[in-house]
């Protein structure tokens, strides 16, 4: 293809106006903030099972090489024998995430969540031709630090693209405004590797064409980089090697998926019991999917049980169908596949993969297949949604929240092998607490909700699909 089918430049604004903000190590930074002694500690957030992964690496164990998605077992050989790692706590988490966003929302309508920790924002209509950006950039950073009590980075371009770069450059805790005029001095550097859309398969085709870093990328005519990564990824390369990103900051995000969840008063007991309870749940969910006028591929189950152990197993059809009995027949194959044997607390059903178009489904045989989810070693404990729970060593695992009448909150170090457990007895507002042994079957130690960035205790509910 000839050069002059490249795409051509889109209409920029003038000013850096889109913000990306990005809180810098989230789920170790509020283990951090909530529990004084691992502050300047290396914490690796994740899983507890033979096969787990680091879910988040703070900024001290990142200094050892542990990093996300690295297996557990090799981020703990990397780090020193004083390394915490805790199972995390998503209710918490969501807590922090809300107060972060929160600091957007007070310059800004136009607030993009992108994920639990970042989120980008236009800010346009909250400056003026005169308004230092770099300040104003700052004021939200410390706005968002004063609500949460976390670090955070923040980025100001004229693009998504250049905003997230500019977030990046600026951890941990800093901020970063890139100006029109200095875009290419800030692009041209970076290694292709930092681009979206640049992953492992096309950074090593690249390199093959000796392009390791922006500027080479810009380099590369049309076609070769067609050549490269195909009709729509070579055009993407040769826009994001020159900045362009005309994407706007959307408020409303694409529906990922529909569904309900229920805790039950008391536990089920009996593979029947537990089929007859999903009903329901399964009612509930294909209500929801029904009332956004869409269809569905996947089905996933969620099994909490009485351990607070969590499974999930999903079924995926060959197309989207809003057939309720296709749906419903795949809901009970996910749960036969979570194979459960223990008490069960929480059943959940969650539709994904959705679609505006279904197709008929033809009784064409097997024309599905099923997709287990990691198995239940791998599965950390949760902590309760509806108050206080005894606790026993088997419902325990390293960072969740307890309490005793007589220390008051604490959390969970270590488990020992002889039932009892460790627990650090502090908050966010105590200042580094001490630690003691207690046996659960002694003494009452009860399993609590953790706490938000205001102190309070917060529950763990079910997400709303109609948010």
């Amino acid at each position: 293809m000839s050069t002059d089918r490249a795409p051509h430049a889109p209409v920029l604004r003038a000013r850096p106006t889109i913000a990306h903000l990005d809180a810098d190590a989230f789920f170790a930074a509020v283990e951090q903030h909530q529990r004084p002694s691992l502050r300047g500690r290396p914490v690796l957030v994740g899983g507890v099972g033979p096969r787990s992964v680091v879910a988040t690496a703070s900024y001290e164990a990142r200094q050892y090489g542990a990093r996300s998605a690295m297996p557990m077992e090799q981020a703990r050989r990397l780090c020193p024998p004083s390394t915490v790692v805790v199972v995390p706590r998503f209710a918490a988490y969501a807590a922090y995430s809300a107060r972060i966003m929160a600091a957007l929302r007070e310059v800004t309508d136009l607030v993009e969540p992108v994920s639990i920790d970042e989120a980008f924002a236009d800010v346009a209509t909250a400056v003026t031709p005169s308004t230092d950006l770099d300040g104003f950039a700052r004021r939200v950073q410390e706005r968002a630090r004063e609500l949460s009590g976390l670090p955070v980075s923040l980025g100001l371009g004229r693009s998504k693209l250049v905003a997230k770069l500019a977030s990046e450059a600026a951890k941990p805790g800093g901020v970063r405004v890139v100006e029109a005029a200095d875009e290419d001095a800030f692009l041209l550097d970076l290694p292709v590797r930092a681009l979206w859309g640049v992953g492992p398969v096309t950074a090593a085709r690249l390199d093959e064409h000796g392009v390791r870093t922006v500027a080479d990328l810009r380099r590369q005519p049309v076609d070769t980089l067609l050549q490269v990564a195909g009709e729509a990824g070579g055009t993407n390369l040769y826009r994001i090697a020159r900045g362009w990103d005309d994407r706007p900051v959307a408020t409303v995000r694409e529906r990922k998926s529909a569904g309900a969840e229920h805790t039950f008063d008391t536990d089920l007991h009996g593979r029947a019991a537990v089929d007859a309870a999903l009903e329901p749940v399964v009612d509930a969910a294909l209500a929801r999917l029904e009332r956004h006028a869409v269809a569905a591929r996947t089905v996933v189950v969620k099994v909490r049980l009485a351990s607070f152990t969590t499974l999930t197993r999903s079924v995926t059809l060959s197309r989207p169908t809003a057939d309720e009995g296709a749906l419903r027949d795949a809901a009970h194959r996910a749960l036969r596949l979570a194979d459960v044997s223990e008490p069960v607390r929480l059943l959940g059903v969650a539709f994904h993969a959705l679609s505006e178009h279904a197709q008929l489904m033809l009784p064409l045989g097997t024309d599905e297949h099923e997709v287990p989810a990691p198995p239940a070693a791998e599965a950390a404990p949760t902590t309760p949604a509806t108050g206080p729970v005894r606790a026993t060593a088997a419902l325990l695992a390293p960072g969740l929240d307890v309490e005793t009448a007589a220390d008051g909150r604490g959390w969970v170090v270590r488990v020992g092998d002889d039932s009892r457990v460790a627990v650090r007895f502090e908050t966010a507002r105590t200042g580094p607490g001490y630690q003691r042994w207690i046996d659960p079957t002694v003494e009452d130690l009860a399993l609590v909700e953790p706490l938000g960035p205001d102190g309070e205790p917060v529950r763990a509910t079910a997400p709303d699909d109609d948010a």
